[in-house]
């Protein structure tokens, strides 16, 4: 998995690329919970180049989610996700939690 993190002004946008699986999840909650300790919660996840996704990958999205939602602070979206991330998220009830966006673009000028 390779992981790209980009600060901008109205939010960070984390750009995925590989399985995000019980291996790599932990790589990519690190990377999470660097940008909420700098006081950033406003995340868009790109999912462009997901090309699979685990519970524990799951795991980590509702956490930020959670996190970022707690005290109004901000909100997590999610970008470009693909149509089997997409059935995996819609099986696992997720979809209502989350604004998901077409591509990048729109998440950012979400914020």
């Amino acid at each position: 998995m390779v992981i790209e993190h980009t600060e901008l002004k109205r939010c960070d946008v984390i750009n995925i690329k590989g399985r995000i699986d019980s291996a790599t999840a932990p790589k990519l909650a690190e990377v999470v919970n660097e940008i909420v300790e700098a006081g950033r919660f406003r995340i868009v996840f790109d999912m462009d180049g997901v090309d699979f996704i685990s519970s524990a990958g799951l795991r980590v999205l509702i956490g930020t989610q959670k996190t970022c939602k707690r005290y109004n602070r901000g909100e997590v979206a999610l970008a470009a996700v693909p149509e089997t991330i997409m059935a995996s998220l819609e099986l696992a009830g997720f979809t209502p939690l989350f604004k998901i966006f077409k591509d990048g673009v729109s998440a950012v000028g979400n914020f």
